[in-house]
C-alpha cells in the first residue's frame, strides 16, 4: 500500500472516530491539539486502522516512537521537562518538531500533542513494512 493510501485511511478513521471534517485533517495537524482527540479518540482511531488495514497499530507504538524506547526517568527531567535525551529522540522520530523551542519548557507528560498524522501514517508505514511479504 502506497503512503497516499495509508493516509487516506488514516484521515478516514480519524473523520469518523473524532467526527471532525475531512478538510481538517491533514499532514501537519496534531491529533490532540488540532483535531481535539482524546486519549480514548485515539484508540477508537487505531482500532478503525486495524480494520481497514488488517495489523495493528498500537498505543505502546506511538510512545515508542515518540521517546525512542528510552525509560520514562530517562526522557524526562526531575522538573517534569523532558530532558536533553528526550529532545535528541524527538529530533530523530518527529522531525517536524523544533526541539530548541521545548527545551527546558515543555512538560514530558504533554508529549503526545505533539504526534501529527503525518506521524501517524509513517508509523502506519513502518508496521505495514514489517509484515511478512506472502510468496506466490
Amino acid at each position: 500500500m502506497m503512503r497516499n493510501e495509508i493516509f487516506e485511511v488514516v484521515q478516514q478513521s480519524l473523520v469518523d472516530a473524532i467526527g471532525v471534517e475531512l478538510e481538517e485533517v491533514v499532514a501537519e495537524s496534531t491529533l490532540l491539539g488540532d483535531l481535539g482527540a482524546e486519549s480514548l479518540d485515539l484508540l477508537d482511531v487505531l482500532f478503525r486502522i486495524e480494520r481497514k488495514l488488517g495489523f495493528k497499530v498500537t498505543m505502546n507504538d506511538i510512545t515508542l516512537m515518540i521517546t525512542g524506547g528510552i525509560p520514562d526517568e530517562q526522557f524526562g527531567t526531575d522538573e517534569g521537562y523532558i530532558s536533553d535525551l528526550g529532545l535528541e529522540k524527538l529530533k530523530e522520530n518527529l522531525p517536524q518538531i523544533d526541539v530548541e523551542s521545548l527545551r527546558g519548557k515543555f512538560e514530558a507528560e504533554r508529549v503526545l500533542t505533539l504526534f501529527t498524522v503525518d506521524n501517524l501514517v509513517s508509523l502506519v508505514e513502518m508496521r505495514q513494512a514489517e509484515l511478512p511479504t506472502v510468496s506466490s
